[in-house]
């Protein structure tokens, strides 16, 4: 019986307002459902479907009359604790040079497998969530994915938009490996129109991990994240193809970053926007 789960991760954040929505299906073998799950400063909610409500072909979603894309998000539910309604339009996305996963991504047992649809792009339009609503006006968006069996055991994620144009994702997870364990990192930085890719693949390693912290370096590179303050909401999670697992994140909260090449800091950000999950013990 293959346990498997798929899902999309859409964040669309303004000055003032923030909300993801993650489009998934998942399940055991012929045992299959899809959702909906969103997160803004508010709260977190969930909607579940049948397994015949779901259609993908490349990045296209459709989970009813819900409509994911590389170009917006169309939606429309009503149940007992969701009401959203409306349309967001996307602009031109920014796509990493390459894979995320780099050549971890040819390897076929991961239990999870990342990728990055758009590391920034203009979001337009508005929705309605239980009666409140959110309006972006060139706003900014992010976009990622996930597919495998379950999420991993421990792991840190984190993403956060720069200052005037730019965009940090950070993932530090505990990854099986056959009969070995590894700490596994991918990161994409976007910075006054420069890449940077900092990876396990590329040398990158973690130096420290706790109290809502890390520190990762690779050669001249030093990567340091923190959650000062945390507004965690409850997610569902995969675990052998059951959202059965519980994370929480935190849509909007106030985090540091910073990006060191030697002794020089390259940036420096103390932001309440950060969006962050730290399933690490506190």
């Amino acid at each position: 019986m293959r346990e498997f789960f798929y899902g999309y991760y859409y964040k669309c954040q303004s000055e003032t307002q923030t909300i993801a929505l993650i489009a998934a299906t998942h399940g055991v073998g012929e045992d299959r459902t899809c959702s909906l799950q969103v997160i803004t400063d508010d709260g977190a909610w969930v909607a579940e479907f049948p397994k015949e409500d779901y259609f993908q072909k490349g990045s296209l979603i459709k989970i009813g009359k819900n409509r994911f894309s590389r170009n917006g998000i169309r939606v429309n539910v009503n149940t007992e604790d969701l009401q959203i309604s409306g349309e967001l339009v996307f602009g031109p996305i920014t796509l990493p040079r390459y894979d995320i996963m780099g050549p971890f991504s040819l390897i076929p047992f991961m239990e999870c497998r990342h990728m990055v649809g758009s590391m920034e792009h203009t979001v337009n339009g508005t929705l309605m969530v239980n009666g409140v609503e959110y309006t972006f006006e060139n706003a900014r968006g992010y976009w990622e994915g996930d597919t495998g069996r379950s999420f991993p055991k421990e792991y840190l994620w984190t993403h956060t938009f720069l200052p005037e144009e730019g965009s940090l994702m950070l993932s530090v997870a505990d990854i099986p490996f056959g009969a070995f364990r590894f700490t596994g990192v991918i990161c994409e930085i976007i910075w006054h129109d420069t890449e940077y890719r900092i990876a396990t693949y590329l040398g990158a390693r973690p130096i420290w991990i706790g109290n809502n912290a890390a520190v990762i370096k690779q050669g001249p590179f030093t990567l340091k994240v923190r959650l000062i303050k945390s507004a965690g909401k409850a997610l569902r999670a995969p675990s052998h193809g059951s959202m059965v697992r519980t994370i929480r994140e935190s849509a909007t909260c106030k985090a540091a970053y910073e990006l060191w090449v030697g002794n020089d800091k390259l940036f420096g950000v103390v932001t309440d926007q950060a969006t962050f999950e730290y399933e690490y013990p506190r």
